[in-house]
C-alpha cells in the first residue's frame, strides 16, 4: 500500500518531494512511518480511568473517534498521559504499553505479523521507544527509534 512521504523535522511533517528527470512530484513510501507516528504521536482519547496530567481536564482524542461504532478503533496514544511523570521504571513502562496499543491495529489488520516496542530513558525528560515490525508473508522487517519528549509531546527520528 503507498502512501505520501512524510518529512519529519523539529517543527513537525510535510510532504516529501522527489525530483525525477528534472521533474518535481510527491514522494511515496510504504505507509508504515507515517501509520507508525501517526498512531504513537496523535492524542488517543484517555481512558475513563486514566490519571489526568495536573491541571487539565481534557481528555483528548481524535475528533472521529466519536463516529466509530462501539467505541472501538481509536486512533493515537496515550503517550501525552506521560507528560508531567518523573522517569521512573513503571512509567517507562507504561510509555511501552501505550505504544503497544497504539500500534496494535497494524496486527489485527493485517499489515504487519507482529510487532515489538522497547522503551528506554536516554537523558532527562527524554525517552526512546524503538518499534520493530515484522511484515508479513517473509517481506522482512522494519524498524525505527523516536526520540519523545513527553513533557513537550514532540519526538524526532532518532
Amino acid at each position: 500500500m503507498a502512501d505520501l512521504l512524510l518529512a519529519f523535522g523539529s517543527l513537525g511533517a510535510d510532504l516529501a518531494l522527489t525530483h525525477l528527470a528534472g521533474a518535481k512530484d510527491l514522494a511515496i513510501d510504504d505507509g508504515l512511518l507515517s501509520a507508525v507516528v501517526v498512531s504513537l504521536f496523535s492524542d488517543r482519547l484517555a481512558d475513563g480511568g486514566d490519571e489526568l496530567p495536573a491541571g487539565e481536564a481534557d481528555r483528548r482524542g481524535w475528533w472521529a473517534d466519536a463516529t466509530l461504532p462501539g467505541g472501538k478503533d481509536r486512533i493515537g496514544s496515550r503517550l501525552w498521559l506521560l507528560r508531567r511523570e518523573k522517569q521512573l521504571p513503571e512509567v517507562v513502562a507504561r510509555a511501552r504499553d501505550y505504544a503497544l496499543e497504539a500500534l496494535q491495529w497494524l496486527v489485527d489488520e493485517g499489515r504487519v505479523e507482529s510487532l515489538e516496542v522497547f522503551a528506554s530513558v536516554v537523558g532527562p525528560g527524554h525517552l526512546h521507544i524503538t518499534v520493530q515490525l515484522r511484515l508479513p508473508r517473509g517481506a522482512g522487517g522494519w524498524q525505527q527509534t523516536f526520540g519523545y519528549r513527553p513533557e513537550t509531546n514532540r519526538f524526532d527520528l532518532a
